[in-house]
């Protein structure tokens, strides 16, 4: 029997889930670019592989926004949408601590929910995964820039594509069997939509996690094919060896699927990671989006307008920013002033919390800048310290009355949310060693997810 399909609410989006298996650990599988939750199990080797990967483990499975059995909002869902679905999923599960399974372009999602959610993380478990997929300066892997934009023209003109997912889309490989390619094939074209998959495909074109992977501190497993032809074993090595501590394995053949050559290899290896792990993770390192805040010329303003009618401006100024972090689940750390320090379990309510903050700043007749940047922060006492903080903090110190700036890593970690940013160069930070290219968030649309 077929198991029955939930829903868990991720703010205004439904994301459909099943669970099988009663194992003693929770394991959450972060599905690739599109998948289909029901008509997984028309697929015999993945339907085996399912099973029996749930013979060791609580197993939850969803699709992620856009696709399958979740709803379907236009557009591409963002990392941060992405990962705040993996958490509702565990919530609805009343899983309160898994192990995360990234699959294929999973494992971006994945690795940012480990670096954000180290205490609700038991394990991290990639299985061909690349920090991005397009070459880059220092990146030799994935397509070049026109080999992708001339992939997702044959994926507008023709989907379901079989040279798609043979080749890089989905790595299924050449040898695959004409009734297996033919289920395939109805499988992309009921996971998603055409434009759905094109939205998808540019913005897994934009992503780039190298930034995050240092931050991630729970035990991790990668795991990839010798000749798979869409994850070169290269680029599984690099991300496996910025990831510290993590485990890398390799197995052979030239696909890109973990059922199609020796499934048995790949399941052992994943229970004796899962099952015989003594992880003990505490939570006090964690990857978060410092803001701060500033009012630009306070000290004249307030002599213009005298203590008792400062006093007052600014009370108003930090009622506002208190029902504005509310609104964006930014939690305040410290406050000194006029100036405000804030952290959130993600980059994009924080740009949008900065601008609101901005934008309010006109009534009360104040000119505000901000900085922003993500990064490992560690907890200290009630408090949050760390480089990336003081990175933030200098980030805030170059920006303008006006201006919402933000670091390279920030700009890297919301792509496909609407938000667009103006490139301000190379600047050096005061205290903080190398050359940091910064970004004034340029303009914005949407809704405040």
């Amino acid at each position: 029997m077929r198991p029955e399909t939930r829903y868990a609410q991720s703010r205004d989006v439904y994301i459909a889930y099943q669970i099988t298996g009663k194992g003693p650990v929770d394991v959450v599988w972060a599905p690739g670019t599109m998948s289909h939750l029901d008509l997984d199990w028309d697929i015999p080797r993945k339907a085996r592989f399912i099973e029996w990967l749930s013979s060791f483990c609580r197993l939850i499975r969803f699709d992620k926004r856009g696709t399958g059995l979740s709803d379907r909002p236009p557009g591409a869902a963002t990392l941060e949408e992405r990962t705040d679905d993996i958490r509702a999923v565990m919530d609805a599960c009343g899983s309160q601590r898994a192990a995360i399974f990234g699959v294929s372009e999973g494992a971006s999602m994945a690795c940012v929910f480990a670096a954000t959610y180290p205490d609700r993380t038991h394990s991290l478990i990639i299985w061909g995964g690349q920090a991005r997929v397009v070459q880059t300066d220092g990146y030799p892997w994935g397509l070049t820039s026109n080999e992708y934009e001339r992939m997702t023209e044959l994926l507008s003109e023709q989907w379901p594509s079989a040279e798609y997912l043979m080749g890089y889309g989905a790595g299924l490989g050449r040898d695959i069997e004409p009734a297996e390619l033919e289920r395939w094939l109805r499988y992309a074209q009921a996971g998603a939509s055409p434009s759905a998959i094109v939205a998808l495909e540019q913005m897994n074109k934009q992503i780039d996690i190298r930034a995050i992977l240092p931050t991630i501190r729970v035990p991790t497993l990668v795991m990839n094919r010798t000749g798979d032809p869409m994850i070169h074993i290269e680029a599984a090595r690099d991300l496996a060896t910025r990831i510290p501590g993590a485990r890398f394995m390799e197995f052979p053949g030239a696909t890109h699927s973990m059922y199609a050559i020796e499934p048995e290899r790949v399941l052992a290896a994943i229970e004796e990671f899962v099952t015989g792990s003594r992880a003990s993770v505490t939570g006090d390192r964690f990857l978060a989006t410092m803001l701060f805040v500033d009012i630009v010329g306070s000290a004249g303003r307030a002599a213009a307008l005298g203590d008792a009618v400062w006093r007052d401006v600014l009370e108003r100024y930090y009622a506002i920013v208190q029902r504005e972090l509310a609104t964006f689940g930014g939690i305040e750390v410290d406050r000194a002033g006029d100036g405000l320090f804030a952290r959130f379990d993600g980059p994009t309510r924080a740009i949008r919390c900065a601008l609101a903050i901005r934008d309010m700043g006109p009534q009360l007749g104040l000119d505000i800048r901000s900085g922003l940047h993500a990064g490992e922060v560690e907890v200290l006492g009630e408090k949050v310290g760390g480089i990336a903080v003081h990175i933030a903090a200098r980030i805030m110190a170059s920006a303008e009355a006006g201006q919402v700036l933000v670091s390279h890593t920030v700009k890297d970690l919301v792509v496909g949310s609407g938000i667009a940013f103006r490139d301000l160069g190379v600047h050096s930070l005061r205290g903080i060693p190398g050359d940091w290219k910064l970004f004034a968030v340029d303009q914005t649309h949407g809704s405040a997810s």
